[in-house]
């Protein structure tokens, strides 16, 4: 009786360890996969390629600007796991980034267990992970110093901005069907510089993700994408997988992640004054907001 009861405090001494690392382990935003000479649309083909073979669905890619290329990829887990939270179905794709910086070739997407945390997912995403370093390689996550599970599923820039369920509720339609052909009519119209790269509807589930590229100028300029990122995206690793934002219709109500989240989760470790930091993009969060609420047929005001 004595060894077994040893033998179970063991294994409890050694579960509880495990489940602290898990706690402390530092992710990132961003998964650096290669990076080298090469032609980025050659690159984008053979990534393309690559996500294919591994069993990934393309679901739609755009150029924000030049020398980039963003690609919107989903799967079963992402799709299925996205089903089981509220609002999960900002979850139900990756981001795939294809960049040229001077004489090299980037290839970057969004980090699946960071992102699963951050959207409140059910699982980490594991799976997902394994088979995009499988297709595209690993060579260092990147883009923050990092933060841990828990500090994602309820992370917040800083005191009184929004986090994760504090999101933009634009509109709310009779029904799902009906709320989804908005979305599509408005994006098709792109009245508000706001068109679509890509849809994902989540399995089993009355929600549909859709990626949107955002183009403005003069006073619009605050919202246009290349803008955005010419200011915060400043560093040697770009972190062009931030892009596409994101529109989700949950049922029949449309929503959006409030930009003073949705950017600052990408970029934790911006600074809020100085060259290359919030104070530069201040008038973004409400230019996002106004233009995505007005595509996709709700108010100016709307919050």
């Amino acid at each position: 009786m004595s060894r077994f009861m040893n033998n179970i405090a063991v294994l409890i001494m050694a579960l509880s360890a495990a489940a602290a690392f898990a706690q402390d382990v530092m992710l990132k935003p961003f998964v650096l996969a290669s990076k080298g000479a090469g032609d980025v649309a050659q690159k984008v083909e053979a990534t393309k390629a690559a996500l294919s073979k591994a069993g990934f669905t393309v679901a739609g890619s755009y150029s924000p600007y030049a020398n980039t290329t963003v690609i919107g990829v989903t799967n079963d887990e992402l799709r299925n796991t996205a089903a089981k939270s509220e609002h999960g179905g900002y979850g139900a794709a990756m981001r795939v980034a294809v960049v040229k910086v001077k004489d090299e070739v980037q290839v970057s997407y969004t980090n699946p267990p960071y992102w699963a945390n951050v959207y409140r997912m059910s699982g980490d995403l594991g799976d997902t992970a394994a088979k995009l370093q499988a297709a595209l390689g690993k060579v260092e996550e990147f883009g923050a110093k990092g933060l841990t599970a828990e500090q994602l599923r309820k992370y917040h820039y800083a005191f009184g901005m929004e986090y994760f369920n504090e999101d933009n509720e634009f509109v709310k339609y009779g029904s799902h069907e009906e709320a989804v052909k908005a979305v599509e009519a408005g994006l098709a119209a792109g009245k508000q510089g706001v068109t679509k790269v890509y849809r994902v509807d989540v399995a089993g589930k009355k929600e549909v993700l859709f990626g949107v590229a955002m183009k403005g100028a003069g006073d619009s300029k605050m919202m246009d994408d290349a803008y955005l990122m010419s200011e915060i995206d400043f560093r040697d690793v770009k972190s062009a997988a931030h892009l596409p934002y994101d529109i989700l219709v949950s049922d029949k109500t449309v929503f959006a992640q409030y930009a003073r989240f949705r950017i600052a989760v990408s970029f934790p470790d911006l600074s809020m004054m100085g060259a290359n930091s919030f104070m530069n993009i201040m008038k973004s969060p409400e230019a996002i907001r106004e233009a995505l609420s007005l595509t996709v047929g709700g108010k100016k005001d709307a919050r």
